[in-house]
């Protein structure tokens, strides 16, 4: 069967395209995806239990992609989430957020919003300017983490009579032919023909995505790595940020490095998670929007962009994963009052912590058998900083998850369509390495559905 449009991977960037062009045209679509269906999606790292290796994972994989159990963040900047920047003007890029915004409001979200009250927020930007740490300022809306299925149930209706779905779908190769797409090939060895093709593999298809592209001769471009920790506190530590903020994220740029480090991810009486990345488990943190803990959590992350003749930033920070499973058989916890003594963590210790763990399997250790001095000395300046805006977070009693891996794929070189060099086919989302979120993510996807419905004579505006 011929399709007009081949969509592969459901997560926020595909689930959009699939919705623009399914509401504004009558053209054939089909999307396909390797996990399971959004009811058949069953995680138990993202209750906080141990990593079973799933295959593919279904925290990442499967229809609603990565954001079926994140926490449901949609940060409303055209500087956070992505690089969509690069493509698009910031004034149409600003009302291109705004609508997705208001789609995710549509199907059942949260009309609240965080971060529009701005006599707090410089308040807050003065004293964290003191600190050495600029505030990124920014909007948000949170779903929470049981919304956000509820949200993606109700997408996921709405395209059922539209849209062919297929899940548990795997697909092998992109089919090319006189530098024009035309379909893609399944594991199964089926060939679906296809005028466009939509390339969304999110997070767990990035290295898929390279592979092909080296294949089909595509030059791609090096993101940065993210390495770092995920911190956890008492909630009432950070409660006057996220209270206002809702996610403070600050950015700060180390004495002893000069490297930049950011938090990232804060999930405000949340919970400490795992998730799986081609076989390695690395640390995350999901909040919900009723069920609440008495801590909240964190990223802190720094940023590390490679020059020739290293070209594997995915490779690093998946050894340094792998390294840290190796030590622990998943995920190791530490005090920072022991980090800072160099001695590890003990069960004992972490018990007397007053911050107590909500990632249970976790195992007690030392973070400076995995983490280069480097970094570490980053996230303990980082730290420091943070104390003069919310005091109590560098504290001993403060826990450290490692290892933290963002995974930023490898870039495609596009056009501003998000289109390769080979006719009609687009890559997007996080797995394409153009965006890293939900928003500018589900963005991407309609940037591209746009110039689809432009190329078959629908009138956009």
């Amino acid at each position: 069967m011929q399709f007009d449009v081949i969509i592969v991977g459901a997560g926020p960037a595909g689930i959009f395209s699939a919705l623009e062009l399914s509401r504004n045209t009558n053209l054939k679509i089909l999307m396909l995806d390797k996990g399971p269906d959004l009811d058949k999606r069953k995680c138990p790292a993202s209750r906080g239990l141990d990593c079973i290796n799933c295959e593919p994972c279904t925290l990442l994989s499967g229809w609603g992609g990565a954001g079926a159990f994140s926490d449901g963040k949609l940060t409303l900047s055209t500087s956070v989430g992505g690089w969509l920047g690069e493509y698009l003007s910031q004034e149409k890029l600003t009302k291109l957020i705004d609508y997705v915004d208001s789609i995710y409001v549509a199907f059942g979200g949260s009309k609240t919003l965080h971060g529009t009250d701005m006599d707090e927020i410089e308040r807050i930007e003065r004293k964290a300017s003191l600190a050495g740490l600029r505030l990124v300022k920014q909007r948000i809306r949170h779903l929470g983490t049981e919304n956000c299925m509820d949200v993606l149930m109700r997408i996921r209706k709405e395209l059922n009579s539209s849209v062919e779905i297929r899940v548990r779908t795997e697909v092998k190769s992109l089919l090319v032919e006189g530098g024009r797409v035309n379909g893609v090939k399944t594991t199964d060895g089926e060939v679906i023909p296809g005028k466009y093709v939509i390339v969304a593999p999110g997070r767990s298809g990035a290295e898929w995505l390279k592979s092909e592209a080296q294949t089909l001769g595509l030059k791609t471009l090096n993101n940065p790595v993210d390495v770092g920790v995920r911190v956890e506190v008492l909630a009432s530590v950070m409660e006057e940020l996220t209270d206002i903020l809702y996610e403070p994220k600050f950015i700060y740029y180390s004495r002893a490095f000069d490297d930049q480090v950011r938090t990232f991810c804060v999930n405000p009486y949340g919970e400490v998670i795992t998730e799986s990345y081609e076989g390695v488990i690395s640390v995350n943190g999901q909040s919900y929007a009723e069920r609440k803990t008495e801590n909240t959590n964190f990223a802190i992350l720094v940023s590390t962009s490679f020059t020739k003749p290293f070209r594997e930033p995915i490779a690093y920070g998946e050894y340094l994963a792998r390294l840290t499973n190796l030590l622990s058989g998943g995920v190791i916890i530490q005090r920072l009052g022991d980090l800072l003594s160099g001695r590890r963590s003990t069960e004992e210790r972490i018990k007397r912590s007053i911050v107590q763990p909500t990632l249970k399997a976790a195992t007690p250790g030392d973070l400076s058998f995995v983490l280069p001095y480097r970094y570490l000395t980053d996230i303990r300046e980082m730290l420091e900083a943070l104390d003069k805006v919310a005091p109590g977070i560098y504290s001993r009693h403060t826990l450290l998850y490692g290892t933290e891996v963002k995974f930023y794929s490898s870039r495609l070189e596009l056009n501003e369509h998000l289109e390769t060099k080979i006719r009609n086919l687009f890559t997007i989302g996080d797995g394409a390495g153009v965006t890293r979120g939900l928003v500018q993510a589900s963005a991407s996807g309609v940037i591209v559905a746009k110039e689809i419905m432009r190329r078959e004579g629908v009138k956009v505006e």
